[in-house]
């Protein structure tokens, strides 16, 4: 029997993992950790519903947390297995694996010396030496592409092929072929006409679709040039503060940087200090500036393979934990990028307890926010956060950019599935809240004409292969 099980981004936008049987084999596609909620957090530490060492191969879609995180986890447990992506997926990966590992087991010993977890004593859900025997196992392959997922299959084993699908460097559809049986693991889907990032590529068929659904049931703002941007730059330097922006380390930073640098260009905002307060953030864009052919060709024409493509006049990289207090002591009016993109953790906190309690300063969400996050917290409006052990009042400015999401929204969604020829037999909406699932599931169902299924946490359906 041949079966998708849907093991994590069912119902929600985080923990993507889908286990495909079919071939005689048994391949995840995508390993992410499940973030926000406390309840979806807990998912992480449960056992899976299959043996790791059952499993044949992993395929990654790209390098976000969610898609990507619960690997070590796996490889711990004992799965051992080749895992597959694109070559820019396996480089970020050794960024955003090493530093959710040390982040792992730094939460587990600041539990233990402040007791208080219930366990006795507090573990790290998986370490460094994990991560690294991950990224040892990881298997790069190029865009257009197919490769068997097992060794000596013949030319009947099951293949995958990725296909670039513009949402982050690397990033990538995952086309796996069973038999006459075609099977299309959308990941998350880019954006059409943005900076950076080239289009998502086309697909003309698929007999099986799953198709990510955060942004189901709105459209993001036209593309203003950066008008909003450079308003919200001016209005706080004029009120002589900083500019917070809370962003995922890879793939955020760089658009950020992209739009600054036109601004400042174009004379449409100050030359300010801009702090990038993220050692992962620093390692992704020297990734993207040694990768400038896989980006969109307007990013740099004619520019060389250097971090000036990104680079602001007055720029500042910040590595030490020294560096990053005295940009939090300062009162110098700045831009601070900083990570977690949801305020979940990291730097960012400590710029966000010194910022919140005064109304001169603005804080700058440019990607979505999950329920049980601070960043929802504080894009619903809540006037008092917990941060570092305290409680937080909000009277600085919160402010929000959906335009620079690398979602793409209900409408590119539609987009997108236009190229296809002929309709999948199923279409699966994952990797959304419910109210985004609902909306998307009933567009396709009335402007394409679709079968479309949201499946439920641990769901199974079965699948018809043909041979």
């Amino acid at each position: 029997m041949s079966s998708i099980t849907f093991l994590g981004a069912a119902g929600t936008v985080t923990g993507s993992k889908h286990l495909l049987q079919a071939g005689g084999l048994r391949v995840l596609v995508d390993c992410g950790l499940f973030q926000g909620l406390k309840e979806l957090r807990l998912r992480n530490w449960e056992p899976l519903p299959i043996v790791p060492s059952s499993i044949d191969a992993v395929v990654l879609t790209h390098a976000h947390l969610d898609h990507c995180g619960y690997l070590p986890r796996l490889v711990a447990a004992g799965f051992h297995g080749r895992v597959y992506c694109t070559p820019a997926t396996r480089e970020l990966c050794g960024l955003v694996l090493t530093d959710s590992a040390h982040l792992q087991e730094e939460d587990a010993k600041h539990a233990n010396e402040h007791q208080y977890s219930k366990h006795r004593p507090a573990l790290p859900l998986y370490t460094q030496i994990d991560a690294a025997r991950a990224l040892t196992q990881l298997q790069p392959v190029g865009y257009d592409r197919p490769v068997p997922l097992v060794d000596g299959g013949g030319d009947s084993a099951p293949t995958v092929e990725f296909i670039n699908a513009g949402h982050l460097l690397g990033s990538a559809y995952a086309r796996i072929r069973v038999g006459a049986t075609t099977l299309v693991f959308g990941g998350d889907l880019g954006r059409f006409g943005r900076p950076v990032l080239p289009d998502p590529s086309p697909v003309a068929e698929a007999d099986y679709l799953l198709v990510e659904s955060t942004y189901g049931d709105r459209a993001h703002a036209p593309d203003d040039g950066g008008a909003r941007l450079a308003q919200i730059v001016n209005e706080t330097h004029a009120r002589g503060g900083k500019i917070i922006i809370p962003a995922f380390a890879i793939g955020r930073v760089e658009e950020l940087l992209y739009w600054l640098k036109q601004l400042e260009d174009a004379r449409r905002i100050p030359v300010l200090p801009v702090y990038i307060d993220s050692p992962m953030a620093i390692g992704a864009l020297h990734c993207y500036s040694s990768r400038l052919d896989e980006l969109d060709p307007d990013i740099a024409p004619g520019a060389t393979r250097r971090i000036s493509a990104f680079a602001t006049t007055r720029l500042t990289t910040i590595s030490s934990g020294r560096q990053s207090a005295e940009v939090v002591a300062s009162r110098d009016p700045a831009i601070v990028i900083a990570g977690s993109g949801m305020a979940t953790g990291g730097r960012v906190l400590h710029h966000l307890a010194a910022t919140l309690p005064q109304p001169k300063h603005t804080v700058l969400f440019v990607g979505y926010q999950a329920a049980g996050t601070r960043g929802r917290d504080l894009v619903d409006g809540r006037k008092e956060i917990r941060l570092l052990g305290r409680t937080v009042a909000v009277a600085a400015r919160i402010e929000k950019i959906d335009s620079m999401s690398a979602h793409a929204d209900a409408n590119e969604i539609m987009r997108w599935l236009s190229g296809f020829v002929r309709p999948p037999r199923r279409t699966f909406l994952v990797h959304g809240e419910p109210a985004a699932l609902n909306a998307l599931s009933s567009r396709i169902a009335v402007e394409r004409g679709w079968p479309v299924h949201i499946p439920a946490h641990g769901e199974q359906f079965d699948l018809e292969i043909s041979t």
